[in-house]
Protein backbone atom coordinates (compact mmCIF):
# COMPACT_ATOMS: atom_id res chain seq x y z
CA UNK A 1 0.00 0.00 0.00
CA UNK A 2 1.32 3.45 -0.69
CA UNK A 3 2.11 6.32 1.71
CA UNK A 4 -0.23 8.18 -0.05
CA UNK A 5 -2.82 5.96 0.47
CA UNK A 6 -2.22 4.92 4.04
CA UNK A 7 -2.08 8.79 4.85
CA UNK A 8 -5.33 8.79 3.13
CA UNK A 9 -7.36 6.27 4.85
CA UNK A 10 -5.41 7.42 8.26
CA UNK A 11 -6.90 10.72 7.88
CA UNK A 12 -10.08 8.92 6.99
CA UNK A 13 -10.54 7.06 10.07
CA UNK A 14 -9.59 10.18 12.21
CA UNK A 15 -12.32 12.20 10.67
CA UNK A 16 -14.98 9.84 11.05
CA UNK A 17 -14.11 9.35 14.44
CA UNK A 18 -13.89 12.80 15.27
CA UNK A 19 -17.52 12.71 13.20
CA UNK A 20 -18.93 10.25 15.81
CA UNK A 21 -18.42 11.47 19.10
CA UNK A 22 -17.89 10.37 22.57
CA UNK A 23 -20.67 7.73 22.02
CA UNK A 24 -19.25 5.78 19.28
CA UNK A 25 -22.44 5.59 17.51
CA UNK A 26 -23.30 7.47 14.62
CA UNK A 27 -26.27 10.55 13.89
CA UNK A 28 -28.10 8.21 11.49
CA UNK A 29 -28.22 5.41 13.82
CA UNK A 30 -29.63 7.64 16.59
CA UNK A 31 -32.16 9.47 14.71
CA UNK A 32 -34.04 5.97 14.13
CA UNK A 33 -35.89 4.30 16.89
CA UNK A 34 -36.49 1.18 17.41
CA UNK A 35 -38.64 -1.19 19.57
CA UNK A 36 -36.17 -2.62 21.58
CA UNK A 37 -35.41 1.38 23.02
CA UNK A 38 -31.98 0.98 22.68
CA UNK A 39 -29.89 1.17 19.04
CA UNK A 40 -26.53 0.91 20.63
CA UNK A 41 -25.21 -2.76 19.02
CA UNK A 42 -25.44 -5.19 21.73
CA UNK A 43 -21.91 -6.57 20.70
CA UNK A 44 -18.74 -4.02 20.06
CA UNK A 45 -16.04 -6.46 18.06
CA UNK A 46 -17.24 -8.89 15.43
CA UNK A 47 -15.60 -11.20 13.63
CA UNK A 48 -15.78 -11.25 9.80
CA UNK A 49 -14.58 -13.79 7.75
CA UNK A 50 -13.71 -13.44 4.23
CA UNK A 51 -12.19 -15.40 1.27
CA UNK A 52 -8.89 -13.62 -0.89
CA UNK A 53 -11.40 -12.19 -3.39
CA UNK A 54 -11.94 -9.14 -5.16
CA UNK A 55 -15.48 -8.71 -4.19
CA UNK A 56 -14.60 -9.02 -0.10
CA UNK A 57 -13.71 -5.45 -0.39
CA UNK A 58 -16.41 -3.65 0.50
CA UNK A 59 -16.18 -5.67 4.15
CA UNK A 60 -12.67 -4.70 4.26
CA UNK A 61 -13.05 -1.20 3.15
CA UNK A 62 -15.51 -0.95 5.65
CA UNK A 63 -13.16 -1.81 8.50
CA UNK A 64 -10.36 0.04 6.90
CA UNK A 65 -11.78 3.35 6.33
CA UNK A 66 -13.17 3.31 10.29
CA UNK A 67 -17.02 2.59 9.09
CA UNK A 68 -17.44 -0.03 11.33
CA UNK A 69 -16.20 2.25 14.09
CA UNK A 70 -18.21 5.22 13.02
CA UNK A 71 -21.63 2.62 13.33
CA UNK A 72 -20.30 1.09 16.89
CA UNK A 73 -18.37 -1.61 16.09
CA UNK A 74 -15.19 -3.41 15.56
CA UNK A 75 -14.63 -5.54 12.82
CA UNK A 76 -11.76 -8.34 13.37
CA UNK A 77 -11.23 -9.40 9.62
CA UNK A 78 -10.04 -12.95 9.63
CA UNK A 79 -9.04 -14.43 6.18
CA UNK A 80 -10.03 -18.15 5.66
CA UNK A 81 -9.06 -20.71 2.93
CA UNK A 82 -11.93 -22.15 2.00
CA UNK A 83 -15.87 -22.05 1.26
CA UNK A 84 -15.98 -24.97 3.78
CA UNK A 85 -14.29 -23.45 6.15
CA UNK A 86 -16.37 -20.38 5.92
CA UNK A 87 -19.47 -23.28 6.62
CA UNK A 88 -18.19 -24.35 9.39
CA UNK A 89 -16.72 -21.28 11.44
CA UNK A 90 -20.10 -19.88 10.90
CA UNK A 91 -22.13 -22.53 11.69
CA UNK A 92 -19.77 -23.01 15.20
CA UNK A 93 -20.05 -19.58 16.31
CA UNK A 94 -16.10 -19.06 15.25
CA UNK A 95 -17.24 -16.50 13.06
CA UNK A 96 -20.09 -13.71 13.87
CA UNK A 97 -20.32 -13.04 10.09
CA UNK A 98 -18.72 -13.65 6.37
CA UNK A 99 -18.35 -12.81 3.20
CA UNK A 100 -19.78 -15.50 1.69
CA UNK A 101 -21.23 -17.15 -1.49
CA UNK A 102 -25.28 -16.31 -1.72
CA UNK A 103 -26.09 -20.35 -2.59
CA UNK A 104 -23.49 -21.51 0.76
CA UNK A 105 -26.08 -19.71 2.96
CA UNK A 106 -28.75 -21.01 2.04
CA UNK A 107 -27.50 -24.96 1.50
CA UNK A 108 -26.47 -24.92 4.90
CA UNK A 109 -29.95 -23.80 6.01
CA UNK A 110 -31.74 -26.49 3.69
CA UNK A 111 -29.50 -28.95 4.97
CA UNK A 112 -27.75 -29.81 1.70
CA UNK A 113 -23.99 -29.37 2.35
CA UNK A 114 -22.64 -30.25 5.67
CA UNK A 115 -24.41 -29.26 8.78
CA UNK A 116 -27.75 -28.35 8.64
CA UNK A 117 -28.24 -24.56 10.55
CA UNK A 118 -30.96 -21.59 10.21
CA UNK A 119 -29.06 -18.89 8.24
CA UNK A 120 -29.58 -15.18 7.53
CA UNK A 121 -28.15 -13.04 4.69
CA UNK A 122 -28.41 -9.62 5.53
CA UNK A 123 -27.32 -7.92 2.31
CA UNK A 124 -25.77 -8.45 -0.96
CA UNK A 125 -21.88 -7.60 -1.42
CA UNK A 126 -21.76 -7.75 -5.13
CA UNK A 127 -22.97 -7.72 -8.23
CA UNK A 128 -21.15 -9.24 -11.51
CA UNK A 129 -17.30 -9.68 -11.84
CA UNK A 130 -16.81 -13.30 -11.77
CA UNK A 131 -15.90 -15.57 -15.05
CA UNK A 132 -15.18 -18.94 -16.43
CA UNK A 133 -11.57 -19.40 -17.66
CA UNK A 134 -10.77 -22.22 -20.04
CA UNK A 135 -7.16 -23.46 -19.81
CA UNK A 136 -4.65 -22.52 -23.22
CA UNK A 137 -4.79 -26.21 -24.02
CA UNK A 138 -8.28 -25.98 -24.49
CA UNK A 139 -8.01 -22.24 -26.15
CA UNK A 140 -5.33 -23.86 -28.91
CA UNK A 141 -7.63 -26.18 -30.18
CA UNK A 142 -10.65 -24.04 -30.30
CA UNK A 143 -12.49 -23.94 -27.25
CA UNK A 144 -12.18 -20.46 -26.66
CA UNK A 145 -15.98 -19.99 -25.54
CA UNK A 146 -18.97 -22.08 -24.85
CA UNK A 147 -19.58 -23.14 -28.40
CA UNK A 148 -16.26 -23.73 -29.04
CA UNK A 149 -16.24 -26.25 -26.19
CA UNK A 150 -19.46 -28.10 -27.24
CA UNK A 151 -17.60 -28.72 -30.45
CA UNK A 152 -14.43 -29.63 -29.16
CA UNK A 153 -16.06 -32.00 -26.42
CA UNK A 154 -18.27 -33.72 -29.21
CA UNK A 155 -15.08 -34.55 -31.84
CA UNK A 156 -12.53 -35.37 -28.93
CA UNK A 157 -14.23 -37.45 -26.50
CA UNK A 158 -12.23 -38.12 -22.89
CA UNK A 159 -13.46 -36.87 -19.48
CA UNK A 160 -13.38 -33.35 -19.04
CA UNK A 161 -12.91 -32.02 -16.04
CA UNK A 162 -14.22 -28.43 -14.82
CA UNK A 163 -13.72 -26.70 -11.17
CA UNK A 164 -16.42 -24.53 -9.10
CA UNK A 165 -15.59 -23.11 -5.57
CA UNK A 166 -18.45 -24.95 -2.86
CA UNK A 167 -21.22 -27.34 -4.43
CA UNK A 168 -24.04 -25.15 -3.51
CA UNK A 169 -22.53 -22.09 -4.16
CA UNK A 170 -22.75 -19.17 -7.00
CA UNK A 171 -19.40 -20.36 -9.00
CA UNK A 172 -21.02 -23.97 -8.87
CA UNK A 173 -23.93 -22.38 -10.60
CA UNK A 174 -22.70 -20.13 -13.15
CA UNK A 175 -20.42 -22.85 -13.83
CA UNK A 176 -23.58 -25.40 -14.78
CA UNK A 177 -26.05 -22.82 -16.14
CA UNK A 178 -23.41 -21.96 -18.75
CA UNK A 179 -22.58 -25.40 -20.01
CA UNK A 180 -26.02 -26.66 -20.42
CA UNK A 181 -26.62 -23.48 -22.18
CA UNK A 182 -24.63 -24.92 -24.68
CA UNK A 183 -25.93 -28.40 -24.71
CA UNK A 184 -23.81 -29.86 -22.18
CA UNK A 185 -24.98 -31.49 -19.11
CA UNK A 186 -22.42 -30.90 -15.86
CA UNK A 187 -23.91 -34.09 -14.38
CA UNK A 188 -23.53 -35.99 -17.26
CA UNK A 189 -21.04 -35.05 -19.69
CA UNK A 190 -18.18 -33.50 -17.60
CA UNK A 191 -16.59 -34.22 -14.09
CA UNK A 192 -16.74 -31.50 -11.40
CA UNK A 193 -14.70 -31.29 -8.86
CA UNK A 194 -14.25 -28.51 -5.88
CA UNK A 195 -11.55 -26.10 -5.68
CA UNK A 196 -10.64 -23.64 -3.00
CA UNK A 197 -10.75 -19.75 -5.04
CA UNK A 198 -6.88 -19.18 -4.30
CA UNK A 199 -6.04 -22.42 -5.58
CA UNK A 200 -7.46 -22.25 -8.48
CA UNK A 201 -4.32 -21.17 -10.90
CA UNK A 202 -1.93 -23.55 -9.58
CA UNK A 203 -4.20 -26.19 -10.44
CA UNK A 204 -4.92 -25.33 -13.87
CA UNK A 205 -1.26 -24.94 -14.31
CA UNK A 206 -0.78 -28.46 -13.26
CA UNK A 207 -3.63 -29.90 -15.51
CA UNK A 208 -6.21 -30.66 -12.89
CA UNK A 209 -8.65 -29.43 -14.56
CA UNK A 210 -10.07 -27.91 -17.86
CA UNK A 211 -11.74 -25.03 -17.01
CA UNK A 212 -13.16 -23.58 -14.03
CA UNK A 213 -15.35 -20.66 -12.47
CA UNK A 214 -14.11 -18.44 -10.19
CA UNK A 215 -14.37 -14.95 -8.79
CA UNK A 216 -11.36 -12.25 -9.39
CA UNK A 217 -8.72 -11.32 -9.52
CA UNK A 218 -8.01 -15.68 -10.18
CA UNK A 219 -9.33 -15.22 -13.83
CA UNK A 220 -7.11 -12.41 -14.98
CA UNK A 221 -4.45 -13.63 -12.71
CA UNK A 222 -4.56 -16.86 -15.15
CA UNK A 223 -4.33 -14.77 -18.32
CA UNK A 224 -1.32 -13.02 -16.37
CA UNK A 225 0.01 -16.67 -16.02
CA UNK A 226 -0.59 -17.67 -19.17
CA UNK A 227 -2.21 -20.69 -18.43
CA UNK A 228 -5.73 -19.98 -19.40
CA UNK A 229 -8.42 -17.35 -21.13
CA UNK A 230 -11.57 -16.04 -20.14
CA UNK A 231 -14.27 -18.12 -22.11
CA UNK A 232 -17.17 -15.60 -20.42
CA UNK A 233 -17.91 -13.48 -17.78
CA UNK A 234 -20.65 -13.91 -15.18
CA UNK A 235 -22.31 -10.96 -16.28
CA UNK A 236 -23.10 -12.10 -19.73
CA UNK A 237 -25.06 -15.10 -17.99
CA UNK A 238 -26.88 -12.79 -15.78
CA UNK A 239 -26.40 -9.44 -15.99
CA UNK A 240 -26.31 -7.85 -12.61
CA UNK A 241 -26.59 -11.40 -10.69
CA UNK A 242 -26.21 -11.88 -6.91
CA UNK A 243 -22.86 -12.82 -5.84
CA UNK A 244 -21.52 -12.46 -2.28
CA UNK A 245 -23.77 -11.72 0.44
CA UNK A 246 -23.25 -10.76 4.17
CA UNK A 247 -24.27 -14.00 6.15
CA UNK A 248 -24.50 -15.00 9.30
CA UNK A 249 -26.65 -17.30 11.80
CA UNK A 250 -30.44 -17.00 12.35
CA UNK A 251 -29.31 -17.28 16.10
CA UNK A 252 -27.07 -14.29 15.80
CA UNK A 253 -29.11 -12.38 13.98
CA UNK A 254 -31.94 -13.06 16.62
CA UNK A 255 -29.78 -12.05 19.53
CA UNK A 256 -27.82 -9.41 18.55
CA UNK A 257 -30.23 -7.59 16.12
CA UNK A 258 -28.39 -4.06 16.68
CA UNK A 259 -25.38 -5.48 15.81
CA UNK A 260 -26.43 -6.83 13.10
CA UNK A 261 -28.02 -3.72 11.66
CA UNK A 262 -24.35 -1.80 12.60
CA UNK A 263 -22.28 -3.86 10.45
CA UNK A 264 -24.95 -4.10 7.59
CA UNK A 265 -25.03 -0.03 7.66
CA UNK A 266 -20.98 -0.08 7.45
CA UNK A 267 -20.60 -1.99 4.27
CA UNK A 268 -23.58 -0.42 2.77
CA UNK A 269 -21.66 2.47 3.60
CA UNK A 270 -18.20 1.03 2.30
CA UNK A 271 -19.99 -0.33 -0.95
CA UNK A 272 -20.84 3.50 -1.58
CA UNK A 273 -17.60 5.01 -0.94
CA UNK A 274 -16.51 1.95 -3.63
CA UNK A 275 -18.25 2.98 -6.36
CA UNK A 276 -18.41 6.65 -5.93
CA UNK A 277 -15.16 7.23 -8.02
CA UNK A 278 -12.55 5.74 -9.78
CA UNK A 279 -10.08 6.93 -7.19
CA UNK A 280 -12.06 5.01 -4.90
CA UNK A 281 -11.82 1.81 -6.88
CA UNK A 282 -8.15 2.36 -7.13
CA UNK A 283 -7.47 2.62 -3.72
CA UNK A 284 -9.70 -0.36 -2.83
CA UNK A 285 -7.76 -2.57 -5.75
CA UNK A 286 -4.33 -0.74 -4.22
CA UNK A 287 -6.09 -1.75 -0.36
CA UNK A 288 -7.14 -5.42 -0.91
CA UNK A 289 -3.87 -6.64 -3.32
CA UNK A 290 -2.40 -6.39 -0.15
CA UNK A 291 -0.87 -9.95 1.40
CA UNK A 292 -3.29 -9.19 4.23
CA UNK A 293 -6.25 -9.17 2.01
CA UNK A 294 -5.92 -11.01 -1.29
CA UNK A 295 -2.46 -11.40 -1.79
CA UNK A 296 -1.72 -10.91 -5.48
CA UNK A 297 -0.25 -7.54 -7.84
CA UNK A 298 -2.54 -4.62 -7.69
CA UNK A 299 -2.54 -5.10 -11.67
CA UNK A 300 -4.23 -8.34 -11.04
CA UNK A 301 -7.05 -6.46 -9.56
CA UNK A 302 -7.30 -2.54 -11.02
CA UNK A 303 -8.45 -3.45 -14.52
CA UNK A 304 -11.48 -5.90 -14.33
CA UNK A 305 -12.81 -3.68 -11.50
CA UNK A 306 -12.92 -0.74 -13.99
CA UNK A 307 -14.45 -2.87 -16.45
CA UNK A 308 -11.38 -3.05 -18.32
CA UNK A 309 -11.48 -6.92 -19.52
CA UNK A 310 -9.10 -8.68 -21.78
CA UNK A 311 -9.86 -12.46 -22.83
CA UNK A 312 -5.62 -13.67 -23.22
CA UNK A 313 -6.16 -13.92 -26.78
CA UNK A 314 -6.05 -10.41 -27.89
CA UNK A 315 -9.55 -9.48 -27.54
CA UNK A 316 -10.26 -6.28 -25.15
CA UNK A 317 -13.07 -4.54 -24.12
CA UNK A 318 -14.76 -2.10 -22.27
CA UNK A 319 -17.78 -3.90 -19.98
CA UNK A 320 -20.21 -1.82 -18.18
CA UNK A 321 -21.85 -4.06 -16.18
CA UNK A 322 -18.84 -5.46 -14.30
CA UNK A 323 -18.33 -5.97 -10.36
CA UNK A 324 -20.40 -3.20 -8.76
CA UNK A 325 -20.62 -2.81 -4.84
CA UNK A 326 -23.38 -0.89 -4.25
CA UNK A 327 -24.64 1.08 -7.74
CA UNK A 328 -27.38 3.36 -5.64
CA UNK A 329 -28.77 0.48 -3.78
CA UNK A 330 -29.76 -1.76 -6.50
CA UNK A 331 -26.36 -4.40 -5.40
CA UNK A 332 -26.90 -3.99 -1.52
CA UNK A 333 -30.49 -5.28 -1.24
CA UNK A 334 -30.81 -9.04 -0.47
CA UNK A 335 -34.13 -9.58 -2.75
CA UNK A 336 -35.84 -12.42 -1.91
CA UNK A 337 -36.50 -13.58 -5.81
CA UNK A 338 -32.27 -13.60 -5.63
CA UNK A 339 -32.55 -16.21 -2.81
CA UNK A 340 -35.25 -18.18 -4.59
CA UNK A 341 -33.51 -18.57 -7.50
CA UNK A 342 -30.78 -20.53 -5.82
CA UNK A 343 -32.87 -22.57 -4.71
CA UNK A 344 -34.26 -23.62 -8.27
CA UNK A 345 -30.94 -24.22 -9.43
CA UNK A 346 -30.44 -26.42 -6.78
CA UNK A 347 -33.75 -28.27 -7.67
CA UNK A 348 -32.71 -28.18 -11.09
CA UNK A 349 -29.54 -29.75 -10.19
CA UNK A 350 -30.63 -32.98 -7.69
CA UNK A 351 -29.10 -31.09 -4.79
CA UNK A 352 -32.49 -30.85 -3.62
CA UNK A 353 -34.94 -33.58 -4.33
CA UNK A 354 -38.20 -31.83 -3.11
CA UNK A 355 -39.84 -28.53 -4.43
CA UNK A 356 -39.10 -25.93 -1.18
CA UNK A 357 -41.69 -23.48 -0.19
CA UNK A 358 -38.97 -20.91 -2.71
CA UNK A 359 -40.78 -17.66 -1.33
CA UNK A 360 -41.36 -19.23 2.43
CA UNK A 361 -37.22 -19.41 2.74
CA UNK A 362 -36.23 -16.75 1.11
CA UNK A 363 -38.63 -14.83 3.75
CA UNK A 364 -37.15 -16.68 6.65
CA UNK A 365 -33.21 -16.13 5.22
CA UNK A 366 -33.38 -12.68 3.43
CA UNK A 367 -33.57 -10.33 6.75
CA UNK A 368 -34.93 -7.48 4.86
CA UNK A 369 -36.54 -5.63 7.64
CA UNK A 370 -33.26 -5.14 9.68
CA UNK A 371 -31.59 -4.30 5.46
CA UNK A 372 -34.20 -1.59 5.92
CA UNK A 373 -33.09 -0.40 8.80
CA UNK A 374 -29.19 -0.45 8.18
CA UNK A 375 -30.32 1.33 4.31
CA UNK A 376 -32.12 4.28 6.49
CA UNK A 377 -28.87 4.48 8.54
CA UNK A 378 -26.31 4.97 5.47
CA UNK A 379 -28.68 7.05 4.10
CA UNK A 380 -29.52 4.79 1.18
CA UNK A 381 -32.67 3.92 -1.03
CA UNK A 382 -34.72 1.13 -0.78
CA UNK A 383 -35.96 -0.83 -3.81
CA UNK A 384 -39.87 -0.36 -3.99
CA UNK A 385 -40.05 -4.45 -4.72
CA UNK A 386 -38.97 -7.30 -2.82
CA UNK A 387 -38.40 -9.25 -5.86
CA UNK A 388 -36.60 -8.32 -9.46
CA UNK A 389 -36.30 -9.96 -12.98
CA UNK A 390 -34.21 -10.61 -15.51
CA UNK A 391 -33.13 -12.84 -18.60
CA UNK A 392 -30.47 -15.07 -18.31
CA UNK A 393 -28.30 -16.45 -20.88
CA UNK A 394 -30.47 -18.74 -22.55
CA UNK A 395 -33.43 -16.00 -22.77
CA UNK A 396 -35.46 -17.33 -19.94
CA UNK A 397 -36.72 -14.82 -17.83
CA UNK A 398 -36.42 -15.36 -14.49
CA UNK A 399 -39.12 -13.13 -11.98
CA UNK A 400 -40.04 -15.23 -9.10
CA UNK A 401 -43.62 -15.91 -9.67
CA UNK A 402 -43.60 -19.13 -10.17
CA UNK A 403 -40.22 -21.23 -8.98
CA UNK A 404 -42.06 -24.37 -9.45
CA UNK A 405 -42.66 -23.96 -13.30
CA UNK A 406 -39.12 -22.35 -13.62
CA UNK A 407 -37.22 -25.20 -11.77
CA UNK A 408 -38.52 -27.68 -13.75
CA UNK A 409 -38.58 -26.30 -16.97
CA UNK A 410 -34.90 -26.60 -18.00
CA UNK A 411 -34.48 -29.12 -20.60
CA UNK A 412 -31.33 -30.04 -19.31
CA UNK A 413 -30.59 -31.12 -15.57
CA UNK A 414 -29.51 -34.02 -13.29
Amino acid sequence: MTDLLKNSLTRSNVLQAAAVGAAGISPALRSVVYAAGSDAPEKKEVKIGFIPLTDCASVVMASVLGLDVKHGVKFVLSKEASWAGVRDKLVNGELDFAHVLYGLVYGVHLGLSGPKKDMAVLMTLNHNGQAITLSKKLADKGAVDGAGLAKLMQSDKREYTFAQTFPTGTHAMWLYYWLASYGINPMKDAKVITVPPPQMVANMRVGNMDGFCVGEPWNHRAIMDGIGVTATTTQDIWKDHPEKVLGTTADFDKKYPNTARAVTAAIIEAGQWIDASLQNKLKMAETVADKSYVNTGVDAINQRILGRYQNGMGKTWDDANHMKFYNDGAVTFPYLSDGMWFMTQHKRWGLLKDHPDYLGVAKQINQIAIYKQAATAAKAPVPKSDMRSHKLIDGVVWDGKDPKKYADGFKIKA
